[in-house]
């Protein structure tokens, strides 16, 4: 074989979710971008906050010398000082700034804290339904990737569940609250329940066990609901944000890890990481970036607006007569399929020009994800489609 044997495997299973916002684009040129109902990518559709724009003019127009120029790996230090207070104040857990470093997004966070960790064949596990990457960016570092089985029930992590898969070779787990399907917001209890099979399976096997927690969420929360801090309730733990979703930057790619003091031997941790954000070849988040958000650390998209589109969608499928889980948080919707094969009712609606991605390729197969950050003509647009679906589908079981 000329190429990868590892990558021509993966692109055989790689998401669905690409390969749908494709499928999208296409039928947007052929029929117009209105008459296409595309529920795929979670590309936020809000601008930045007008806070980043003047910023960044600002910046742009300042004739500061140094902008673009090389920095630290860690990326700049004055930057992560304040993102080191921030994460202090909102913890109550004395974050040094020489535990902070600045990455290329949550994406980019994620693989650097991987490979720091991982040795060829270990584990590392995340509660289905989960974003399918995390599969890909274990297998990039010779790991091996495992579900928590989804049984159908809750969106909430189940510890039990997590019990019966923890072995020696288990090196870390990933958590994403607000949740990537699903839009839950794990409940301090559930995450309770995981820290007490951890701390079991740890003494049982004399190893240790990372929690990776992946945030590019959290600030997109609703009805009052708040997130526990995985800091407070995991002592091995390692938080990986991005302001992707926040502040709508997602083509910034600009993010950052945190890694708790707790951690034993955190000073060789942080080495290992600021060597693989440059190693793995992105050298240092991107500098122009990294001073727009460190002005910008307490601004957050008006998530009121998500909140709307969230109800109005919402309201749309359950009068449709689909079942759907209000989310509290997220960008998404995870109904039920009308059918149990959620890849054919993926192709039904594909033929009305309405794009979702299958469950399956989150590990919960009989679901749907429709991600809510588009316009809100094309949520309304679409819910004529969705009754239509609904009715026609019903009428057949």
């Amino acid at each position: 074989m000329m190429f990868s044997k590892s990558v021509s495997d993966n692109l055989k299973r790689a998401s669905g979710i690409r390969a749908m916002f494709e499928e999208g684009e296409k039928l947007k040129k052929a029929f117009g971008a209105e008459n296409v109902f595309d529920f795929t990518l979670g590309n936020p559709d809000p601008e930045p906050p007008a806070e980043i724009k003047r910023t960044l003019l600002s910046l742009l127009n300042s004739g500061q010398s140094g902008l673009h120029r090389y920095m630290a790996n860690a990326g700049f230090l004055d930057i992560r000082e304040k993102i080191a207070e921030q994460i202090s104040i909102e913890s109550g857990i004395e974050m040094p700034v020489s535990n902070v470093v600045m990455t290329c997004g949550a994406a980019g966070g994620l693989n650097v804290v991987l490979k720091s960790i991982l040795n060829p064949g270990e584990e590392v596990l995340s509660f289905a339904p989960c974003f399918p990457e995390y599969a890909f960016y274990t297998d990039n570092h010779g790991g091996i990737f495992k579900m928590v089985p989804f049984d159908g029930g809750s969106f909430q992590p189940k510890p039990e569940a997590l019990r019966a898969l923890i072995n020696p070779l288990t090196k870390a787990i990933i958590l994403n609250s607000p949740n990537n399907p699903t839009g839950a917001v794990y409940k301090a209890a559930n995450l309770f329940g995981i820290k007490k099979v951890i701390e079991e399976k740890q003494n049982e096997y004399g190893t240790t066990i990372y929690v990776i927690s992946d945030e590019p969420y959290t600030r997109l929360v609703y009805d009052g609901v708040k997130v526990p801090d995985i800091f407070l309730i995991f002592d091995n733990s390692i938080k990986v944000n991005s302001y992707s979703k926040s502040l709508s930057l997602p083509g910034e790619r600009i993010g950052y890890v945190a890694v708790n003091p707790l951690i034993k031997d955190c000073g060789a941790l942080m080495d290992a990481i600021i060597f693989c954000n440059r190693v793995l070849g992105y050298v240092n988040a991107p500098a122009l970036f990294q001073r727009v958000i460190a002005k910008n650390l307490n601004v957050c998209v008006d998530c009121g607006i998500y909140k709307e589109k969230r109800d109005m969608l919402y309201d749309g499928i359950i009068a449709a007569g689909f079942e759907c889980e209000k989310p509290d948080g997220a960008f998404y919707l995870f109904p039920k399929s009308p059918i149990a094969d959620d890849v054919e009712f993926k192709n039904i609606a594909l033929e009305h020009k309405l794009l979702v991605v299958p469950g399956k390729s989150f590990g919960a197969p009989g679901y749907l994800r429709l991600s809510y950050c588009v316009s809100m003509d094309t949520i309304i647009n679409s819910l004529p489609v969705f009754a239509k679906l609904g009715l026609q589908l019903r009428s057949v079981k």
